[in-house]
C-alpha cells in the first residue's frame, strides 16, 4: 500500500498528527503543487531496494512475493536489548563457537 501524500500547507497544520503517524511505523509523502517532495518516516525506518539493486536470489523471493526472512520480530528484540547485554551475549556466543570447533 503505497504511503498517503499530503499537500505542504496540510503537513505543516497537522504536523503533530503526521509524527505521531511515523511514530506507529507509517510513512507520508509531503507534495508541493501537487509533486512529492519530501517523506515523513519512522526514526528507524530500514531502507527498502528496489527490486534492480537486489542480489539475484532474492529478487527471485522478492519477486514471488514471500520474503527470503522475515527479520522484523529479530530486529524488534534487538532494538530492546541493552547494548551491554548484547555485547556479553555475542562474547559468549563466540566462546561456545570455539569451545565446538576445538571439540570436532
Amino acid at each position: 500500500m503505497p504511503a498517503p501524500a499530503v499537500g505542504l500547507f496540510e503537513a505543516k497544520t497537522h504536523l503533530s498528527e503526521y509524527v505521531a503517524r511515523a511514530e506507529r511505523g507509517e510513512e507520508v509523502i509531503i507534495t508541493r503543487h501537487n509533486k512529492p517532495v519530501a517523506k515523513i518516516v519512522p526514526l528507524h525506518a530500514k531502507p527498502v531496494l528496489a527490486a534492480e539493486d537486489m542480489p539475484p536470489f532474492i529478487q527471485r523471493t522478492h519477486n514471488m512475493g514471500a520474503p527470503l526472512v522475515d527479520l522484523s520480530r529479530a530486529n524488534q528484540l534487538l532494538d530492546e536489548l541493552d547494548v551491554q547485554e548484547f555485547l556479553k551475549l555475542d562474547a559468549r556466543l563466540g566462546v561456545e563457537r570455539q569451545t565446538r570447533r576445538r571439540n570436532k
